[in-house]
């Protein structure tokens, strides 16, 4: 490496310099330009409380995720350094308080993605981007899963599966709803899916239940602390198998000391460490990733150090590897094209 490669690569990780693209990866909106797409969702007609500032989180994470352009120690190498990862800017919702018109904006936008052959990881927005994006990414006529539903990895503190209410606040396909209406409509295989994290205060007694009818497996954060984290991890892989993987992560899954910039905070029960959210995201190394994202950030309930949008940016340099990690793993040095299906 030459001094001035030095010098430039210095300045890449100093958040405050530069132009603030997310990890500092090159802006380019054409996802035949990349293998990884990196996307901004800034939706929050989702979720139809208060909360609704989640759409100014892509913005908070490309002001300090340069920080993150690192080298990953776990898997020694370098993610930007064995596949082509793009700043594919953000979806536009010009009618962005119509979550409906929304969805399927988010839908159109992720779909060009996947038929492109790149693997698109997200910053959100409220939870409601994961159904947008997974049902135009899995299921039937879907170019990433090869016509097949995609198994889900869903890390929150609450199961997102409330099909009881036909809308949550006036929006159908919103934030409370999506983990339902995707094994539904046939792009969520639930039967090899975990959804992760589930605590706080129960809202009835039965609030597992359309989750377990629905078919997922849930483990509860008091199960988690119960089994311990390897049979956890076991218990992931056999379910998963290696069916194409998606990856969603709400920030309410880890505890508030930890990200307390997130919507729908849950402070009554203790959420995980980083060390151990990122035990369970590396336990999936080596499937195959078509996508993933992080949702949930709250800018404006972040302290003033930004610790919850780092944090989220830290989220995203994971999946970004554990993707890029299929180039770096291929026997023959070369790399895996990750576009493939298989």
């Amino acid at each position: 490496m030459t001094h001035d490669d030095h010098n430039r690569r210095l300045m890449e990780t100093l958040y405050w310099w530069g132009v603030a693209t997310l990890m500092r990866c090159p802006a380019d909106p054409d996802p035949a330009n990349c293998d990884i797409a990196l996307v901004g969702v800034p939706h929050s007609s989702g979720n139809g409380t208060t909360e609704r500032d989640q759409h100014l989180g892509p913005r908070a994470v490309r002001n300090v995720s340069a920080h993150n352009r690192r080298y990953h120690s776990q898997f020694d190498f370098m993610p930007w350094d064995v596949a082509r990862i793009n700043d594919l800017g953000d979806v536009p919702l010009p009618e962005a308080n119509n979550n409906e018109l929304s969805v399927e904006r988010i839908s159109d936008f992720f779909r060009d993605i996947g038929e492109a052959g790149a693997r698109p990881v997200s910053i959100g927005g409220d939870h409601g981007i994961t159904g947008a994006i997974v049902q135009a990414l899995a299921g039937e006529g879907a170019a990433l899963t090869g016509g097949e539903k995609a198994a889900l990895l869903h890390f929150d503190a609450h199961t997102d599966a409330f099909e009881g209410l036909d809308h949550w606040l006036g929006a159908k396909k919103s934030a409370a709803h999506w983990a339902a209406y995707l094994v539904r409509q046939g792009n969520v295989d639930p039967a090899k899916s975990v959804q992760i994290g589930m605590r706080g205060a129960a809202r009835t007694r039965d609030w597992l239940q359309p989750s377990h009818d629905l078919g997922y497996g849930v483990v509860t954060m008091e199960q988690y602390r119960a089994y311990g984290v390897e049979s956890v991890i076991d218990y992931i892989d056999e379910r998963i198998g290696d069916a194409p993987l998606y990856i969603t992560f709400d920030l309410d899954c880890l505890d508030p000391t930890v990200a307390p910039g997130v919507s729908n905070i849950e402070a009554g029960a203790t959420g995980w460490t980083m060390d151990e959210a990122m035990d369970l995201l590396r336990s999936v190394r080596g499937k195959n990733i078509i996508g993933g994202d992080v949702v949930c950030l709250m800018p404006t309930k972040d302290n003033p150090n930004n610790i919850t949008s780092m944090v989220a940016a830290s989220v995203m340099f994971e999946l970004i590897s554990l993707i890029a990690d299929r180039y770096h793993r291929s026997p023959d040095g070369q790399g895996e094209p990750i576009s493939s299906p298989s």
